[in-house]
C-alpha cells in the first residue's frame, strides 16, 4: 500500500445540518479512501441529498468538519458540449484550439455523444446525455474526489452501462466517489461501502450498522483542507 492509498481523500467529523426545526442530518462521521465508492442510502426524506450537498460545498454545515482535497464544478448550460469539456482541458494546461477540440471529441465519444453534437448546448440534449456530459466534464481533469446524485437515474440500460463503466474507470485510477444510488443493482455493483444516513437522523427507524462494508477497506491517517461547520 502506498502512502497516498493509506491517506483518506475525504474525512467527515460530526457533520450536522438543520433547516429550522427540521434536522437534515446529524453528527455524520466517516473516512473515504482512494479507489473507494461509497453509496449513500436510507429511506426518502432522511437526508441523503442534504448530506451530499454539505459534502460537496453546496450547503454550509451548521456543525462539524469536512476535510478534502478537491471539488467538482457544475456543467454550464449556455456553453456548447465541446466548450464544457474544453474548459476543463484548459484548466490543466491545454491551449491549442485544434488539440482542445480533438480531445473534446474523444471525451464525448467516451460517453457516447456523437462528434456532430460537439457544438450543441446541453439544453439541446436529453436528460441522459446531460448526465453523461457532466460525468465527462468532471472526469477530464482526473479528479480525486467525485460527488454524484443518482448518476444512473432515468437512464436506459445502455446509458446505465456507460456510466457504470466510467465509475469503474475512475475508481481504477484511484478516485474516491460518494454517490446516491436508488437502483439497488447498480449500488451493489459499484459500491465498496454504504452509509445509512437514517442512523444520523433522530426519529427515523434504523436497523443495522450505519456504515456497511460491501468490499475490502483500507485504513490510514492524515487530513486535507478543512471546511468548518458554522453555527
Amino acid at each position: 500500500m502506498t502512502q497516498d492509498e493509506a491517506r483518506p481523500l475525504l474525512q467527515v467529523h460530526g457533520l450536522s445540518k438543520r433547516f429550522g426545526a427540521r434536522i437534515g442530518c446529524a453528527d455524520v462521521s466517516f473516512d473515504l479512501y482512494p479507489g473507494e465508492v461509497m453509496g449513500v442510502v436510507s429511506e426518502s426524506g432522511s437526508g441523503k441529498t442534504t448530506l451530499l450537498n454539505c459534502l460537496s460545498g453546496h450547503l454550509p454545515p451548521d456543525a462539524g468538519r469536512v476535510m478534502f482535497d478537491t471539488r467538482t464544478d457544475g456543467m454550464r448550460m449556455n456553453v456548447s458540449a465541446g466548450g464544457n469539456v474544453g474548459e476543463r482541458l484548459m484548466a490543466v494546461g491545454a491551449r491549442h484550439y485544434g488539440d482542445i477540440r480533438g480531445q473534446a471529441i474523444d471525451w464525448l465519444a467516451l460517453v457516447e455523444i456523437a462528434n456532430d453534437r460537439i457544438d450543441d448546448r446541453p439544453s439541446q440534449f436529453s436528460g441522459g446525455m446531460q448526465q453523461r456530459l457532466q460525468i465527462a466534464r468532471n472526469l477530464v481533469t482526473g479528479p480525486r474526489l467525485v460527488f454524484m446524485d443518482e448518476p444512473t437515474g432515468g437512464l436506459d440500460g445502455d446509458n446505465r452501462a456507460v456510466v457504470i463503466d466510467m465509475i469503474a474507470e475512475a475508481k481504477a485510477r484511484g478516485a474516491a466517489i460518494v454517490s446516491i444510488f436508488h437502483d439497488d443493482a447498480v449500488r451493489e455493483q459499484v459500491c465498496d461501502r454504504e452509509i445509512d444516513v437514517s442512523a444520523f437522523a433522530p426519529g427515523l427507524r434504523h436497523d443495522g450498522p450505519h456504515d456497511r462494508n460491501c468490499g475490502s477497506l483500507r485504513r490510514g491517517q492524515g487530513y486535507g483542507d478543512a471546511v468548518d461547520g458554522r453555527g
